[in-house]
């Protein structure tokens, strides 16, 4: 492709977009295909030959958009936003046309500096301690952006692991891989899956914590559990805690936690606001970040909820050389003589990164911390109308505390209807929306996510919701409402107590089938969610805490079994990293 004929096609990409963005409601939210539909339709080989762009896109019509779910829909309620706009894609556009590689200052300066200045801009924008801004006087942290909210969680263990390490191995030579069984981590039962996929790949042990009838730690827990594993001889090192849980949009109590872990030096606090961070944009949400000057790291995603779209995570940390001695690897090939320039390679896990801060740039001199402002806002207004309308139908009940845009809601009866109706929504194509598993109720998540979401969008939906539950509620018994109580007459047992030591209905009735497939869309059979009562939830994965005797007895196992196998290579010794780069 040349450039005039990139120019013409750029253009007709460009109204495409556009006219998809102005008609989307016309189109379903969901397909309701079967895996395996696009097979069907493509060649099972390359072309060998160029073919006409006018034909890749008209199959791109004809093929590809059938099969996507429309996360920009006014009638997408499942999940939590997809952050979008026409700046933030105009943004990428152009990082993708420059094509750098900011790996290093040297590689795009212009990367590397708009990424500090922005990551400063953002942190100022939510109000967070000074010890995050890089600019600020006597500061010694920064930020990056990453690509995900799972990301930052696994660079932020990392860290916690290679400081705690240190700590323990001191001056000795013993390898860093002696002092893993001896590491655990803590997060809350409502804490997200990404969590436990960081422990599996960090190799540390995870300690899950109850969370309180609003879905949030139980600091008490917390404490006794900290208590504990230092009798035991284990070495806490790391916990999570969460501001807007993806099961029920609870915030943990970050002081009470703070506290607690600020009386055990060994341990990182990372806070953990992957969509609700980004709501401390708003003074009036700022009582949920009260106690981030106890974290040593906290991340939000402006792909979730400041129309920025994926991929872009930000992750600040409170001391940046701790975060770059973690993952410092300085190969010959990637040294430069700009001592003073930021090297973000040693602030993620990739090498290469893409030019992420011209978007989130964009996004903020196009609409302005303002223009943010009411767009949040906005979703907050609406998500409390839909909580009005939920609680005024006393077939249904609210089972968390709405604070922004999530609601998640049930028909007071078993959970059995409660799937019909999640299977009948989802299978109507017209509304898309997930589960959760919120304090030990199946629930279904209602989630503003569109960008000019209006009240019509809100009453047209629960006027279809109430349709699906009509038909499913003529022959199911109500149940008198276990919900919690409001928050005015909540008493709280969560302080610590003393320091630690050391379209209409759908009238054909769905087959087991479908029913299971529509009311489970986060891929996950019915029995694995719900067995998730006595594990970690946040409506996707189960998490397992292994034993700690099981971990150290497989340990000693391998070390024998690594002995007896390598007995001809023990005179080779470790080589220094930089050395084996070059």
């Amino acid at each position: 492709m040349n450039v005039e004929e990139f120019r013409k096609y750029g253009k007709e990409v460009i109204d495409y977009i556009c006219q998809y963005g102005s008609n989307i409601e016309e189109r379903d939210v969901a397909p309701t295909l079967d895996p395996g539909y696009l097979k069907k339709l493509l060649p099972a080989d390359a072309p060998q030959s160029p073919e006409s762009f006018k034909d890749v896109l008209e199959d791109f019509e004809q093929k590809i958009m059938p099969g996507v779910v429309h996360w920009n829909h006014p009638k997408f309620f499942a999940y939590f936003p997809s952050g979008n706009s026409f700046p933030s894609v105009l943004g990428d556009m152009l990082s993708s046309a420059i094509g750098s590689i900011g790996f290093s200052w040297a590689s795009c300066p212009a990367a590397a500096e708009l990424e500090t200045i922005v990551m400063n801009w953002y942190a100022k924008a939510l109000g967070l301690p000074k010890a995050f801004i890089s600019d600020a006087p006597g500061s010694t942290g920064g930020g990056a952006l990453q690509g995900s909210a799972s990301e930052c969680v696994l660079v932020s263990l990392i860290t916690a692991r290679a400081r705690a390490i240190n700590e323990l191995k001191g001056h000795t030579s013993v390898h860093d891989s002696v002092f893993l069984p001896n590491l655990i981590a803590y997060a809350s039962r409502e804490a997200h899956s990404s969590v436990e996929k960081a422990t599996k790949m960090a190799l540390v042990k995870l300690r899950i914590i109850d969370a309180d009838e609003r879905g949030r730690m139980r600091v008490d827990l917390l404490q006794q559990a900290i208590q504990n594993d230092a009798n035991a001889g284990l070495t806490p090192f790391f916990v999570v805690a969460t501001v807007g849980t993806t099961g029920g949009c609870a915030f943990d109590d970050i002081s009470e936690i703070g506290k607690v872990c600020r009386q055990v030096s060994s341990i990182w606090l990372h806070v953990d606001g992957a969509y609700a961070g980004n709501s401390f944009i708003l003074p009036e949400m700022r009582v949920f970040s009260a106690g981030l000057e106890y974290a040593d790291s906290f991340n939000t995603n402006p792909n979730k909820l400041l129309l920025t779209n994926f991929d872009a995570s930000a992750l600040w940390v409170r001391d940046v050389m701790v975060l770059k001695s973690a993952l410092n690897v300085n190969p010959l090939y990637l040294r430069h003589e700009h001592i003073n320039g930021v090297d973000y390679r040693h602030y993620g896990i990739p090498l290469s990164r893409r030019f992420r801060a011209l978007k989130l740039w964009f996004v903020f001199r196009t609409y302005g911390v303002k223009g943010l402002q009411e767009y949040i806002r906005n979703h907050m207004v609406l998500a409390k109308k839909f909580e009005m309308l939920v609680r005024k139908d006393e077939r249904f009940e609210v089972r968390n505390d709405v604070h922004l845009g999530l609601v998640c809601f049930r028909m007071r009866t078993g959970d059995e209807p409660n799937h019909l109706l999640l299977a009948q929504i989802n299978h109507s194509g017209k509304m898309h929306m997930t589960p959760a598993k919120f304090n030990g109720r199946y629930v279904i998540r209602f989630c503003v996510t569109y960008e000019h979401a209006t009240e019509k969008d809100i009453l047209d939906a629960w006027n279809q919701i109430k349709g699906f539950a009509e038909e499913i509620l003529r022959d199911v018994q109500l149940e008198i409402s276990s919900a919690p109580a409001t928050p005015e007459t909540e008493r709280t047992s969560s302080e610590p107590t003393g320091p630690v030591s050391g379209k209409p209905p759908i009238k054909k009735k769905l087959t087991r089938t479908k029913s299971l497939r529509f009311s489970f869309t986060r891929s996950i059979s019915r029995e694995q969610f719900q067995s998730q009562s006595e594990h970690l939830m946040d409506g996707c994965t189960p998490i397992l805490v292994v034993d700690p005797k099981t971990i150290q007895q497989n340990f000693q196992q391998a070390a024998e079994d690594n002995q007896n196998n390598n007995t001809k290579l023990k005179d080779i010794s470790d080589v220094d990293t930089d050395e084996a780069s070059n």
